[in-house]
């Protein structure tokens, strides 16, 4: 780690650790920042943006059925991010106890950990409990909890130095803190996400930046950084519910995203962060809004015709259903509605007549349908590109970094 490379102090220091090895210390969470008339505007654009999606997710009845997507989209995109490369298909049809073991279940089998991390964070908020280490730590627990990585100690604060980019301490890019200084400076981030004196955006985006500094963990930091972002939007009423899957801005700019928190820990300057997370935010907000809306649209659609004819109840439940899963088996329908294989598979032939289902695997037994409507409307606008912002800062030196 070069030390001339960080040229300010203003959000850390670099210096030697007690084992002889240079890292940067960071100083504690900035309670003020200038904000300047670009990102003051972003910001209104930003937050305009986050209280229209927040409207529609108020109007929406039954609105876990519509959450599916915007988690799986979140799971599938931040994991990406990290090297894993499922896609929400594949997710569906693990889900739905479809892939094989290897590299593609291994992957399959970490994006459903995020999932299962923010389900359990989302649990913990609504029955009061604060974003805190504890939490963080449950939810690491969760995210690593039989994958690979697994030996990082899941759950656990690190105990050990780690380091990104480079094959060494000494070639590192970045040294985070050690672990006397990493748990002082998460204590004071704890203290910061309690409290509410910044706009919440600023706010998110400088507890991001902070939290990525300390990397508390010895593997997870980026998953789990980026999981508070829509939780703590569910925690102070911004969203009813995790409909920002935020983490498709970081991926298509994936460049940027890792050379803007280096960066900005080398010149002391948060404000071009902060713009880059705010336009993020705007952006994401509005497609979320689009893609959520155009799913109500299409659900009620639906809903209607098959009342109009006459069909029944089996078949409008499942239809229901799809848009929280739109890709199921018999044994599945037969377990989400609650009746026998029998009208379960009736239900499904009713849909696949129509059009609305499409068995895609060709096979005689255990069957695979999806409803490719619903599918294109809940995930299919999703693209993500390669950045064309330069070389990205490299991941952290773990097995499976973030």
């Amino acid at each position: 780690m070069r030390p001339d490379a960080f040229r300010s102090t203003e959000r850390g220091r670099v210096r030697k650790a007690p084992e002889g090895y240079w890292a940067f210390f960071p100083n504690d969470t900035p309670r003020q920042i200038p904000l300047s008339d670009e990102v003051v505007k972003l910001l209104d654009e930003a937050t305009g943006a986050v209280h229209r999606l927040g409207g529609v997710g108020r109007l929406i009845q039954n609105p876990h059925l519509l959450i599916g997507p915007h988690l799986r989209l979140e799971a599938v995109l931040s994991s990406r991010i990290e090297g894993t490369k499922t896609d929400v298909g594949q997710l569906l049809l693990f889900e739905a106890g479809h892939v094989r073991p290897g590299d593609a279940a291994d992957d399959a089998t970490e994006v459903a950990n995020y999932v299962a991390a923010m389900e359990h964070g989302l649990a913990r908020v609504r029955d009061g409990f604060p974003i805190s280490v504890r939490l963080m730590r449950e939810m690491h627990e969760r995210l690593l909890r039989e994958v690979r990585g697994q030996h990082r100690r899941p759950g656990e604060l690190r105990k050990s130095p780690v380091w990104i980019g480079g094959a060494t301490l000494d070639e590192a890019v970045f040294v985070p803190p050690p672990p006397d200084a990493m748990q002082r400076s998460l204590a004071d981030l704890e203290r910061f996400l309690h409290e509410t004196d910044l706009p919440l955006l600023v706010q998110l985006a400088v507890a991001h930046y902070q939290f990525e500094v300390i990397h508390p963990f010895l593997d997870g930091n980026g998953r789990i950084g980026r999981l508070m972002i829509p939780l703590m939007l569910v925690l102070r009423d911004a969203l009813p519910q995790p409909l920002l899957y935020f983490s498709a801005f970081f991926e298509q700019h994936r460049g940027q995203y890792y050379d803007h928190l280096l960066i900005t820990s080398q010149t002391g300057d948060l404000a071009p962060w902060i713009a880059f997370f705010l336009r993020g935010v705007r952006r994401q907000a509005r497609d979320a809004e689009e893609r959520t809306v155009g799913l109500v649209e299409l659900r009620h659609q639906l809903r209607e015709k098959l009342l109009e004819e006459g069909r029944p109840n089996s078949v409008i439940r499942l239809a229901e259903q799809l848009f929280a899963v739109p890709l199921v088996t018999a044994a599945r329908v037969e377990s989400m509605i609650g009746v026998t294989r029998p009208t379960a598979q009736a239900a499904i032939d009713a849909l696949v007549e129509r059009g609305d289902l499409r068995e895609i695997t060709g096979r005689a037994r255990r069957r695979v349908y999806e409803a490719p409507a619903i599918f294109e409307a809940a995930y299919g606008a999703v693209r993500v590109e390669e950045s064309s912002a330069g070389p990205a800062l490299p991941r952290p030196s773990t097995d499976r970094p973030g």
